[in-house]
C-alpha cells in the first residue's frame, strides 16, 4: 500500500484510539451519587476513582482529617480454601480508601503490609481479619485491632492461629506499626470474629467471639466484651460475658441515645443466616435479645449478606449506616458491599430495611 493510501487509515486508527481513550476515561472518572446495593441477587462492583475494584473487606469506616476513610483486608481472586491458596487470605495486607461524600473513594494504599520474610509474623498468606481502627485522643495515635491468623491463614487453636493483633500509627492512613498479638482474658479463649467500640467517655472495648475448646472449663463459643487499656494497646482485667449470645459472630456495635445496640450473625460458616440484635443500657450488660432487625427480601438471610460495621454520618445525630458484605466464596475479590440505613421505630429498637439504591440527602425514615 502506498503512503497516500495509508494516511486515511492512520487517521481512522487515531480516531478509534482517541474514542477508546474517551470511553476508558468516562468509566474511571464517573462519579457516584448514591449507595447502590442492587437487588438481593446482585453483586454490585464498587470502583474507586481510578476505575479499579475496591478491595477492602470486612473492615470499617472512620472519619478523620475532614474525610471518611474506608479500610479493610485486601483479598485475592481465588476461592475459599485451606492452605496457602485460599482467597480469604491476603498477601498484601490492610488497605485504605478516602472520600468526602461516602460515594466516591480514592485509593490511599496499603496501611499495614504483609511481610515477604517467612520468619516474620506478618508473612503471607495470612489474615488481618475484620480490622477495626479507633483514635486515642490521649495518646494521639490511631490504633488498629484485627483477628490475627498467621501463615498460612487457617483458623486453629494454637497461639498464632486465632488471636488479637494490634498495630498503631500517628496518621489515619498509616503506615501502621505491628505491635504483636495476644488473647484477652486468658490463653484458653481463641479469638474469632470481633469488633471495636469506642464509648463517649473515650474508653474502648474489644467485643469478640470467644472460643474455648473442649474439654477445657467453660468450653463453648460466647460473645465477650473486654475493656482495653487506656492506651488501647492491651486488655484490661474488666470483661463481660454476654451469656445469651452463644454461637454468635460478626458483631457490630454502636450507641444511640444511651442504648448500646449489638448486631450479630449466627455461626454458619460462609452460609448466610438471620441476623439478631441485642440491646443494653450499660456497656457491660445485661443485654436483651431483640431478634432479627431485617425487613425486605431474604430478610431471613440478612439480604444474603453479613454485617461488618456501623458508623454515624459525620455531623448528624441519628443517621447510622450499617456496612455489610456479600461474600463470594468462589472468588473472594468479587465479594460486594452493602450500605444500609438503620431506622429506629422507637428509642430502644432498630430495623434494617433493604433499599436497592438511596442517597444521604433523602434519608429513609
Amino acid at each position: 500500500m502506498d503512503s497516500s493510501a495509508q494516511k486515511p487509515l492512520r487517521r481512522w486508527i487515531l480516531v478509534l484510539v482517541w474514542l477508546c481513550g474517551l470511553s476508558t476515561l468516562s468509566v474511571s472518572a464517573q462519579k457516584n451519587s448514591e449507595f447502590n446495593n442492587g437487588a438481593v441477587t446482585e453483586h454490585v462492583a464498587w470502583l474507586d476513582t481510578s476505575g479499579n475494584l475496591i478491595n477492602a473487606h470486612d473492615g470499617g469506616i472512620l472519619y478523620a482529617d475532614g474525610r471518611y476513610h474506608w479500610y479493610g483486608l485486601a483479598l485475592r481472586p481465588l476461592p475459599v480454601a485451606n492452605g496457602p491458596d485460599g482467597g480469604q487470605k491476603t498477601t498484601t495486607g490492610v488497605v485504605m480508601y478516602s472520600s468526602t461524600d461516602l460515594y466516591n473513594w480514592t485509593y490511599e494504599g496499603v496501611v499495614l503490609a504483609c511481610s515477604p520474610d517467612p520468619a516474620n509474623p506478618l508473612y503471607g498468606p495470612m489474615r488481618f481479619e475484620r480490622p477495626k481502627i479507633v483514635y486515642n485522643r490521649s495518646t494521639r495515635q490511631y490504633v488498629m485491632w484485627f483477628h490475627y491468623v498467621g501463615y498460612p491463614g487457617d483458623h486453629g487453636t494454637k497461639i498464632g492461629s486465632g488471636d488479637a493483633g494490634v498495630a498503631v500509627s500517628n496518621k489515619v492512613n498509616g503506615p501502621y506499626a505491628f505491635k504483636g498479638y495476644s488473647r484477652p482474658i486468658d490463653a484458653n479463649g481463641i479469638v474469632r470474629d470481633f469488633t471495636l467500640f469506642q464509648d463517649d467517655d473515650g474508653a474502648a472495648y474489644f467485643i469478640y467471639d470467644r472460643d474455648v475448646p473442649k474439654p477445657l472449663p467453660g468450653s463453648g463459643r460466647v460473645l465477650h466484651i473486654v475493656k482495653l487499656t487506656d492506651d488501647y494497646l492491651g486488655f484490661s482485667a474488666t470483661y463481660y460475658e454476654i451469656a445469651n449470645a452463644s454461637r454468635r459472630e460478626a458483631p457490630v456495635m454502636f450507641k444511640r441515645n444511651g442504648f448500646y445496640f449489638l448486631i450479630t450473625s449466627a455461626e454458619t460458616g460462609w452460609k448466610n443466616n438471620a441476623a439478631n440484635y441485642y440491646r443494653a443500657t450499660n456497656i457491660m450488660g445485661p443485654y436483651a435479645e431483640e431478634g432479627n432487625p431485617c425487613i425486605g427480601p431474604d430478610a431471613e438471610l440478612t439480604f444474603d449478606a453479613q454485617g461488618t460495621y456501623a458508623f454515624l454520618v459525620h455531623g448528624k445525630k441519628d443517621e447510622f449506616v450499617l456496612m455489610a458484605e456479600r461474600h463470594i466464596t468462589a472468588r473472594m475479590t468479587d465479594s460486594s458491599y452493602l450500605f444500609l440505613p438503620i431506622r429506629f421505630p422507637t428509642a430502644s429498637t432498630l430495623e434494617l430495611p433493604y433499599i436497592p439504591a438511596w442517597r444521604l440527602k433523602n434519608w429513609p425514615r
